[in-house]
């Protein structure tokens, strides 16, 4: 029986946090741009993802270099779970979504492409929550 590979697992989500990292970087720039105030919650959520994708990174250092379906399979669903629960900080720190289930529950649906929404009015949002919304849609159409 072929045993689970874990650090393999671990390196490759610790790669794609560092993308979610880079991408909350870059759209700290999106606030400063407008004038408002919630760049700060982006790059607090950006410095996050650094600090836990450089452990998972860490941890999950020298892999074996097979990777089943399992592995497959764990990587996917953690995506998934991981992703939102990096991408909930901006709505949630910032107060835009001031309820947390509300938030990953907005989050997950943007990773995971549903378009259910518990916004009433989503144009009330700032410009740079706003905008990683709508990249949450983008990116969960490409994954």
């Amino acid at each position: 029986m072929n045993k689970f590979n874990y650090r393999l697992v671990l390196r490759v989500m610790g790669s794609l946090v560092l993308i979610e990292s880079f991408i909350l970087l870059i759209i700290c720039l999106i606030p400063m741009i407008y004038g408002e105030n919630d760049a700060f919650y982006f790059l607090l959520t950006s410095l996050i993802c650094l600090i836990s994708g450089g452990i998972a990174l860490i941890i999950g250092r020298n892999p074996p270099a097979r990777i089943g379906k399992r592995e497959g399979s764990v990587i996917v669903a953690f995506t998934w779970i991981v992703f939102t629960l990096f991408g909930l900080l901006p709505f949630w720190l910032s107060g835009s979504i001031p309820s947390y289930t509300d938030a990953f529950f907005e989050t997950m649906s943007g990773f995971t492409t549903t378009g259910a929404s518990i916004l009433n009015n989503i144009e009330d949002l700032s410009h740079g929550m706003l905008f990683w919304r709508s990249l949450t849609h983008w990116i969960g159409g490409l994954g």
